[in-house]
This record gives C-alpha cells, structure tokens and sequence, in this order.
C-alpha cells in the first residue's frame, strides 16, 4: 500500500503532520527507508550533544530519539491488534511521563542505536506480513479510529518530523 492510498477516515487528523512527511511510497519501503535515516543521523550526533537541550523544558536530545522508539513500540502495538481484529479501545499515552521516565541520560548512543534497530525491524516485519486486506483493518486509538495502514505511515512519518526538529533546532 502507498501513502496516497490512504483514506481520510484511516486516522485522525492530528497524524496529517506525520503523513505529509512522507512521499508517496510503499509502506515497508518506508519503513526500511527510515532504518538507515534514523541509523546515519543517530551515528552522525557527537556526544556531547547527547544531553542537550535547545531551551528550557524542552527533550534533550536522547529524549527525543528514545521518545520516537517509545512512540514506534505504541503504534505497533496498535497495528497489531487492530489487525488481529482486537475491538478495544486503546487509551493514548502522555508522551512527557514516558519521556521524564526514560532514564535517557543513562543511555549511551549505542544502546539507543541498538533498541531503535531492533524495534524498526520488528516494525518492518510486522507490517511486511499484512496483506492488503489486513492494512484496511481498523481499531480505536486516543478516542479515534485507525487504520493498521495509517498505524505504519504514522511510524515513518513520525521519525522524519523528529529529525527535522533536531536538524531544526538542536544542530
């Protein structure tokens, strides 16, 4: 499936941010696409920018990188019981308490770099088994319905939005 074959009524329109992120590409292509992305700019930060942070109150930037990977693991949750026809309503999550509780200034670069391949590729092949029929499948998110498609559009999109923001405002 295409990004552009997405449907209006596949997600609720806060996620259009993150889908306009994308080109039109296939989904899995997408999802490897971002393996290496997020791998090049996770190899390319220094150190000892690993804990800084653009402004008061705002993520450093192991934050943010730990925040897209808690943000992949939720969606793909999501995508998998949706596709498995699971019918409850999944609340949202806050994402500042998984932040603040992320211990990410205890974490080094390689342990994050580590986690995020192995979560991408858990993504990548989670949405690699859906067929057609699957990704149409829908569930209820944050008081919003979903497709499983808009699930793993939102993932990829996701990422290139948080590394806008720190080539943006960080570096």
């Amino acid at each position: 499936m295409r990004s552009s074959e997405l449907k209006a009524e596949d997600y609720n329109p806060f996620y259009q941010t993150y889908i306009d992120k994308l080109d039109n590409v296939e989904l899995v292509e997408a999802l490897y696409g971002g393996l290496t992305f997020f791998i090049d700019h996770i190899k390319k930060i220094p150190t000892s920018k690993w804990n800084y942070a653009y402004e008061t109150e705002k993520w450093s930037v192991a934050q943010v990188l730990l925040h897209v990977i808690d943000t992949e693991r939720v969606f793909q949750y999501r995508a998998l019981c949706f596709s498995r026809g699971d019918k409850s309503h999944f609340p949202g999550f806050d994402q500042d308490i998984y932040v603040s509780d992320s211990n990410a200034e205890k974490r080094s670069k390689e342990s994050i770099l580590n986690d995020f391949i192995a979560v991408r590729n858990s993504s990548i092949n989670l949405f690699r088994s859906f067929d057609e029929q699957v990704l149409q499948k829908w569930g209820v998110a944050s008081n919003s319905r979903m497709s499983v498609a808009a699930a793993g559009f939102i993932i990829s999109g996701h990422l290139k939005h948080h590394v806008n923001v720190l080539d943006e405002r960080y570096f």
